[in-house]
């Protein structure tokens, strides 16, 4: 029973409010002011293809417990196949059978089933949040005197009010059918995540409609949020760009020509949730998580993700797979997309084209638009099926679609020669967006004459284009800024990958040829120049995914091979060490066959080469590629002429790498003379070498000297380069690390926290440079004593590498040391083991056995074993690292000290005590003469000499060691430092090995 009138005013009451999933935004708004009014609601999207018919679908509905509210549209009635005729019957069956349960509400002026009438539905649409609620209430005979009233509990936004943030969401699609249960498989897992961790990946084949179902849950559910933005992101220059545009919509300063800081600010903001806590940010097409997984948002908001790649799973986020249309979905589309075609008609072009969504799509247009009858299109499409090339694409691809496809571009070329010749034109982009700003850069005399004609006639041009958007062949994208602002026209043309590759594939040489050439002379006239200015960055991203379609690879022209190795340059500057390393390898070869091993391009290209193969850990390739250049050049030229001295610099790179130290320092200086002699001392050439020196040098543990060094490097590049140049920003880095590694920590913990700034400013937070500036700020805080700063900063630098770079990257590996060696002291001392065994087994794999990296991690992970208590084997491989390093870099160098020190301990605790105190006494005393009497390393040895005394009975002597030690560190560091307090317990001092850049 309902109740009569008064019982249903005076007591709070439950009612079931039915939708189509397309006016969710109503219904949830609709209930939210009723819970506001102390009654319980229910939502139920209506979806009647579950039921047997349309008249049982409705009397499901009247048996729910409370009064029925409809939420009428034409949506309501188009979800399915019925008729108008079984709609009436229907609906007049059952408000016969319960005259009062049923009520609604109306949001469409367009004319529905006359039985809607026994509903006695109000209209909501085209009034304001409070004649709506009246108009709700009064329909459901509810008291009107608390009208807006808000219990604190946040609800939906009333959905005639947009969000405060809506960012070039793509344009509702007004013929959006089915995927119910994968927008609500979507809701679910968005609202069910861990806080600060909701993110879901939309996951499916190209075409099936991942984009769509993201497009249209951004609308169903748009006043849930207070920020919706949408983020191309197919490559990761786009989506570093357009993430970065999110800063000016949340109030944030713009920073200085910076991306990096844009971006920073934007995932700050999006974690506080300030100024916005419900935010949904949309990730499409991105089929590389290595891409985004370190742009990531976390925090209040939402995250969604449009891919087709599974390894997302292993990547934080939750899965929901965008499936096949199911065969009543297809025929409901195929029949708004061709209203002509009947249901059987429908069925029969379902079935042919296997429910794939952008099949039907873009066939069913086809057919809308022509006479032919599916039965005769069927035929066609068997026919076609017995072509190989249309069936053989892509096993990717369901069947039918390459058919189809060829069917629709047969139509095109037959009886549109404009929109054929632009598309044409368009696949020698990237699939994706193409930037209008390029496409606008054609001259007539650049494109085959089928083009001249386009390029000077817009209005031919957009008529082409609109052709092309009309078989759904491609996409606009809209910018959403203010005219006033450059914005509110056409910014991008979208092309999709499964058309790129089809109309490829059917191009003959003799019509690719013009068009790949006329798209690489845009692209050439695009270089931004100056690879080096951060500030160009973005335009160079932009260019990045055109390089291969277009061609610019096989290029003989040398202005595009210019423009290409400023590419290369770019993404090695960039940290993008993946993209260049793949790009220089297929270059190579094909320069190498085109130009000869010795062109002065291959030459070039080989530097590029070489630098991706260094940064990325493969040491012996970059070692042959560079000796090979080095021992051409120098019988060539000789040892002082510029390209050769390059060169060698260049082999003292990859010597570096190699821990040939002092053999590299010797290049270094000798080429450093050369370099200030032919091209003065303020020359960025000559300073780039007098930083490369520094590096040695620092590799050698003259800290010192490298400081001194750098600081000079510094001093003269702030004056010639400027304070914000990259290569300014890595001085401040290599300053502020000699700083430390001298024990310099106050001074050195200042120059980073400032330098990190600016390296986020200007470069972004997940550069390679900025995490070299975050991991030495670490292990600073960790040497001032600041222990949960320092753990928080190593953590946090050692995921972003991980994410950004993989766990291989040798930059990783150096991180995950020193996060080891935190984690063994002030952590979880099995974490540290396990990824201490990690590192030691990438370094080995990378560098071999006998390379200082893998003998100090070595050493680093016989201090776990000791805290693990293993004495004897850890003892073992203090002195396998004693003894290794010894090998690698002599007796003298601090690395080989600190061996010594933990060594040492480890004989002192296995019962070894006289073998402890003499290599105690040696140690400290070969580290006085290396480092000085006032350095960390030298104290520590003397704090571990007195306690190696002490255990002997040696008091006296033991008492004036530690005495001299406390007050050399308490006039250094200070009476309450960390190394301070631990000689005053008398806790055995050890080394930490830190593997340096």
């Amino acid at each position: 029973m309902t109740g009569s009138r008064q019982d249903r005013e005076g007591a709070p009451q439950h009612f079931v409010i039915s939708f189509a999933g397309f006016n969710r935004p109503w219904a949830a708004w609709i209930a939210h002011r009723l819970e506001e009014h102390g009654h319980r609601a229910t939502l139920q999207r209506w979806d009647p293809q579950r039921s047997p018919g349309l008249t049982e679908a409705l009397e499901d509905l009247a048996r729910a417990s409370g009064r029925v509210l409809i939420v009428l549209s034409e949506r309501y009635f188009s979800v399915g196949t019925h008729t108008v005729e079984e709609w009436n019957a229907a609906l007049r069956t059952v408000t016969g059978n319960h005259p009062d349960r049923f009520a609604a509400v109306s949001l469409t002026d367009a004319q529905l089933p006359a039985a809607t009438a026994a509903l006695e539905h109000v209209e909501l649409w085209g009034i304001d949040a409070y004649e709506a609620e009246y108009r709700v209430l009064r329909r459901l005979d509810l008291p009107t005197d608390r009208i807006g009233t808000e219990s604190g509990r946040r609800g939906p936004r009333f959905p005639n009010d947009p969000p405060e943030v809506w960012g070039r969401v793509p344009r509702r699609n007004p013929r959006f059918t089915g995927r119910n249960d994968v927008i609500g498989n979507l809701r679910n897992a968005l609202v069910q995540a861990p806080s600060g961790a909701a993110a879901v990946t939309l996951l499916g084949l190209s075409g099936v409609g991942k984009t769509q179902v993201a497009t249209e849950y951004a609308y169903r559910f748009a006043s849930e949020y207070d920020i919706v933005w949408w983020v191309p992101a197919e490559d990761r220059p786009t989506l570093r760009e357009r993430l970065a545009d999110l800063a000016p919509a949340l109030d944030l300063p713009l920073g200085t020509g910076s991306y990096g800081e844009q971006i920073r600010a934007t995932l700050e903001a999006l974690r506080r949730g300030s100024p916005y806590g419900r935010w949904l940010i949309v990730f499409d097409g991105c089929d590389n998580p290595d891409d985004l997984t370190d742009l990531l948002p976390s925090g209040p908001g939402h995250v969604i993700i449009t891919s087709r790649n599974r390894d997302w799973a292993a990547r934080h986020t939750s899965l929901v797979e965008v499936p096949l249309y199911a065969r009543p979905e297809s025929i409901t589309f195929i029949r708004r997309r061709a209203q002509r075609l009947s249901p059987d008609e429908a069925d029969q072009l379902a079935e042919a084209l296997e429910d794939y969504p952008l099949a039907l799509d873009q066939t069913a247009g086809w057919l809308a638009a022509s006479p032919l009858t599916v039965g005769d299109y069927l035929t066609l499409l068997q026919r076609r099926l017995d072509s190989p090339e249309a069936v053989t694409l892509s096993e990717d691809y369901p069947l039918p679609f390459p058919t189809a496809l060829a069917i629709l571009l047969n139509n095109v070329r037959e009886n549109y020669p404009d929109a054929l010749a632009l598309l044409r034109l368009f696949v020698f982009f990237a699939p994706g967006p193409v930037p209008l700003r390029l496409l606008r850069e054609f001259t007539a005399d650049d494109v085959p004459e089928e083009l001249s004609g386009l390029i000077n006639d817009q209005i031919r041009w957009n008529a082409a284009l609109n052709k092309l958007v009309q078989f759904s062949v491609v996409r606009l994208e809209y910018s959403d800024l203010a005219v006033d602002e450059g914005g509110g026209g056409l910014e991008s043309v979208q092309l999709h990958r499964m058309v790129h590759t089809i109309v490829r594939e059917n191009l003959g040489e003799e019509e690719s040829v013009p068009l790949s050439r006329a798209v690489r002379q845009v692209l050439a006239a695009a270089d931004p120049g100056r690879p080096s200015d951060s500030r160009r960055w973005p335009r160079y991203a932009e260019l990045i995914p055109h390089l291969e379609p277009s061609g610019v690879i096989s290029s003989t022209n040398p202005r595009i091979q210019t423009f290409f190795l400023h590419c290369l340059r770019y993404l090695l500057l960039a940290g993008e060490y993946r993209t260049c390393l793949r790009l220089s390898e297929l270059a190579d070869g094909v320069w190498r066959a085109m130009l000869g091993d010795e062109h002065d391009q291959v030459r070039e290209l080989s530097y590029h080469y070489g630098g991706a193969l260094r940064m990325l850990g493969h040491v012996k390739r970059a070692e042959a590629l560079s000796r090979a250049r080095v021992e051409h050049l120098t019988a060539e030229r000789g040892d002082r002429d510029l390209e050769t001295l390059r060169a060698l610099s260049s082999h003292g790179a990859v010597m570096l790498r190699m821990a040939r130290y002092e053999k590299a320092r010797e290049l270094f200086a000798g080429i450093l003379d050369t370099y200030r002699e032919l091209l003065g001392e303020d020359d960025s050439t000559t300073l780039n070498e007098q930083s490369n020196l520094a590096s040695a040098l620092r590799l050698l543990g003259r800290y010192q000297e490298a400081y001194d060094l750098d600081l000079d490097t510094l001093r003269r590049r702030e004056r010639v380069l400027k304070p914000r140049h990259i290569a300014t920003l890595s001085s401040g880095i290599a300053c502020a690390m000699n700083l430390r590694l001298t024990g310099r920590y106050r001074e050195a913990l200042s120059r980073l926290e400032q330098g990190l700034r600016l390296n986020v400013q200007v470069l972004g937070s997940n550069h390679p440079q900025t995490l070299r500036a975050e991991h030495n700020l670490g292990l600073c805080l960790r040497r001032s004593g600041d222990i949960a700063g320092a753990g928080a900063r190593l953590r946090s630098v050692l995921e972003r590498s991980t994410r950004v770079f993989g766990s291989d990257y040798p930059w990783t590996l150096m991180v995950a040391s020193d996060y080891a060696t935190y984690l063994r002291e002030y952590g979880d001392v099995e974490e540290a083991r396990r990824i201490s065994e990690d590192v030691v087994r990438g370094y080995q794999s990378q560098l071999g056995l006998a390379h200082p990296f893998s003998i100090g991690t070595v050493g680093n992970l016989g201090l776990v074993l000791r805290a693990q208590g293993e004495r004897e084997e850890a003892l073992s491989l203090s002195e396998q690292a004693l003894v290794g390093m010894r090998g690698a870099l002599g007796e003298r160098h601090p690395w080989t000290l600190g061996c010594a020190i933990n060594a040492a301990g480890c004989r002192n605790i296995t019962g070894r005590l006289e073998d402890a105190l003499d290599l105690s006494r040696d140690t400290l005393r070969t580290a006085e003469s290396v480092l000085g009497s006032e350095h960390p390393m030298v104290l520590s040895a003397q704090i571990a000499l007195a306690a190696d005394l002490r255990l002997l009975g040696r008091m006296e002597e033991a008492g004036k060691h530690e005495d001299d030690a406390l007050r050399m560190l308490t006039r250094t560091l200070g009476t309450q430092h960390v190394h301070t307090v631990s000689a005053r317990q008398r806790v055995r001092p050890y080394w930490d090995f830190e593997p340096q850049p």
